[in-house]
Parts: C-alpha cells; structure tokens; sequence
C-alpha cells in the first residue's frame, strides 16, 4: 500500500534537530512516532498565532519544551532521575482513608499498580482513560502526570 494512502508523512530535518529527536527518545524511552504524535495532537489545544511572521523572542520560545501548568505560570519539563519511566493510561483508582491503589496500563494487557498517598492521586487529578507515567525506581512504582 503505498504510504500516502496509510497516512504517512515524511519530513526533512536538521542533523542537529535529528539528534535532538533522538536523544528525546532514548531519554523517554518512546519511539519517534509516539513522540511526534503526541506533538501533533498538541496542536488542537493551542491556536495558531494571528501575526503572519513570529519575532525573535517568539521563535525563541517555541523552541523551548514548555508544557502548561497554568494560563499563566510556565514550568520546564518534570526531571527524574529514575531511567524506567513507561507511558501508560490509567484504568483504576481505588481510593483509600490514606492511600489510593492505581492501575496504568502500560501496553496492551500489561498493567502495572501502585499504592500512592491520597493526597498525590488528588493533586494529580488521577482519573480512568489519562495518560500518566509509571516511574520505576528500585523497587518503587511511583506515577506521574504532565
């Protein structure tokens, strides 16, 4: 079948902008095609500037890797220095009187489970069919959200 009609796209880029790419990937331990669908989709949620040629400090800014926290409060990228961290999509949160028992899904049919304090499932607003992370550490699971 040819690529067109299964919805490929083939891009040129930079030996550096590859290398960024690549670095990412490793680092995330998730494959280009995940990454660059997650980018794409990211676009939904934010408009195209109206101005017609971004200026310098503009350019400068959407180079930087800046997920939202607030409207107005921007936040660089969690750091951890756990290297198994594994995407997933929550599938239960069963709360406790102090813990919350929590359920990623990591691949299809591969689940992995937590116990975290109640209060961090609360401020990760942790609810079935979004996407979090597994971070594995020793012998800890511990879960975190964008």
């Amino acid at each position: 079948m040819p690529r067109k009609e299964q919805g490929w796209i083939t891009f040129q880029t930079s030996e550096e902008e590859r290398k960024i790419l690549e670095e990412f990937c490793q680092d995330s331990q998730r494959t280009k095609t995940e990454i660059l669908r997650e980018l794409v989709r990211g676009l939904n949620k934010h408009q195209a500037p109206k101005t017609s040629k971004p200026t310098k400090k503009v350019e400068k800014e959407a180079t930087q890797e800046v997920p939202e926290l607030e409207m107005t409060i921007q936040k660089k990228p969690l750091k951890v220095s756990s290297r198994n961290i594994l995407k997933g999509v929550v599938k239960k949160v069963i709360p406790g009187a102090v813990n919350c028992e929590v359920t990623i899904e990591v691949i299809h049919k591969v689940e992995l489970t937590s116990m975290i304090t109640k209060t961090s499932a609360e401020e990760l607003e942790l609810a079935e069919g979004q996407e979090a992370y597994a971070v594995i550490k020793s012998n800890d699971i511990v879960i975190a959200k964008e």
